[in-house]
């Protein structure tokens, strides 16, 4: 990484921290499917039976975590959970017991989600708001970068191919979260928020529809992470005449271009109204992505793998954009003492996405074809269309719970 990259003070520990948990993660999602079947025994319906039902702990994980994180402090209870996830890695080790395999995983989603929403608490109350989405930029690079380490570990041992060699990956892994645990705890301490007010709710998130509704297109939008991971090599092998070594390259490059532009582009991201164009923009660059896959139907090799390139490169564009975007918007119109349990809503897009876009995508995309990518590219564009009304809701209600004149209105003033 270039001079200049790594912050100081709180945000060097924040990324530090990332850097460590993702290069474990990185190991843990290479090797984790061959070890679990080859190693532990569980068939491959077992696995993902499992892994579903630890699904559903994630999904439902981030706004209770969240608001734990709010009512005693951001810092301690995600370097309490991250701890609590490595532990759960740990105890991946010790059994090829199919139930109680199934209650790890569950524990371990909802420790890893619940860690997740805590440091997004944690993030805006250790940083000023002039590096909040700077930093969240470099965190996502890191991320990119770690991930991608840990892939090449995890490449090696399965190379290695024996029982040591995954226990050693399983055991990283573990290792990272209790390191980027122990990294966040010399972070400055965040107190807990105030006391609820008379008469609001525990959850104040669940009585907020305007920022509900902000999650909800957030969500929407995040449907672009399966088709790199999950569609595109079955679209290349199926409909296209492109090579299949293709994937590798397309998603070399998505990281390579993450890597490089994402901060830069977060930079002109610095208010409500950019955040806002950024999901437009998004909402068109992925309409025009979407038509570049499906027009690559039925190519040959040539023409099939330039505009695949083409699409990659809309594609990556569009989700640099809409991150920088969501992160502006999913902190700046949360109350300034609840952003654990709002972020927790607010990402739980992301596990719902990991939990139901490989499925969902796989049928529009692989069995519909061509059509389904225009629809998708539609859902898109309808996403990035409708952020700017959501958002001016939001500032609205924002707005009467500062005058007073909506005393159930609990978004903060834009």
């Amino acid at each position: 990484m270039k001079a200049g990259f790594i912050e100081r003070g709180p945000g060097r520990t924040l990324l530090l921290g990332t850097l460590a948990n993702s290069l474990g993660n990185g190991v843990f999602l290479t090797v984790s499917a061959l070890y679990f079947t080859r190693i532990a025994g569980f068939s491959a319906a077992e696995l993902g039976l499992g892994l579903s039902i630890a699904g559903v702990a994630g999904l439902f994980a981030g706004v209770p975590f969240g608001h734990l994180a709010d009512r005693r402090g951001a810092r301690g209870t995600s370097a309490l959970l991250l701890v609590l996830a490595g532990l759960a890695t740990a105890a991946y080790l010790t059994t090829d017991s199919f139930p109680l395999f199934v209650v790890i995983a569950f524990f371990y989603a909802m420790f890893e989600r619940g860690a997740h929403a805590a440091r997004q608490a944690l993030i805006p109350a250790v940083l000023s708001g002039e590096s909040l989405v700077r930093v969240r930029a470099k965190i996502r690079v890191v991320t990119n970068v770690g991930v991608s380490a840990g892939a090449g570990l995890g490449g090696l041992a399965l190379l290695w191919d024996t029982s040591t060699a995954y226990h050693l990956t399983f055991a990283l892994n573990a290792v990272s979260f209790v390191v980027c645990g122990l990294l966040f705890l010399r972070l400055p301490a965040v107190p807990p928020a105030a006391e609820r007010a008379p008469g609001e709710p525990r959850l104040a998130v669940l009585h907020d529809r305007p920022y509900a509704l902000l999650a909800l297109i957030n969500m929407v939008m995040l449907l672009h992470i399966p088709i790199l991971e999950v569609v595109l090599p079955l679209w290349i092998s199926l409909h296209t005449g492109a090579p299949r070594s293709l994937t590798a390259a397309l998603l070399l490059l998505n990281t390579l271009a993450v890597v490089g532009l994402q901060v830069r582009l977060t930079k002109k991201i610095d208010a409500l109204e950019p955040a806002v164009r950024a999901f437009r923009t998004a909402g068109v660059v992925l309409l025009a992505s979407c038509t570049a896959f499906a027009v690559s139907a039925g190519r040959g090799a040539v023409t099939a793998t330039a505009v695949l390139v083409v699409a990659a490169a809309l594609h990556v564009y569009g989700e640099m954009v809409q991150s920088a975007g969501s992160w502006l918007i999913g902190y700046e119109l949360a109350p300034k003492d609840r952003q654990g349990q709002y972020q927790g809503l607010f990402n739980t897009g992301i596990a719902a996405v990991q939990m139901f876009g490989p499925v969902s995508l796989t049928l529009l995309l692989i069995d519909w074809g061509t059509p389904g990518w225009l629809v998708l590219g539609a859902v898109f564009l309808a996403g990035g269309l409708l952020m700017a009304p959501a958002v001016r809701w939001a500032q609205r209600r924002g707005a009467a719970a500062a005058e007073g004149t909506d005393p159930t209105a609990l978004t903060a003033t834009a």
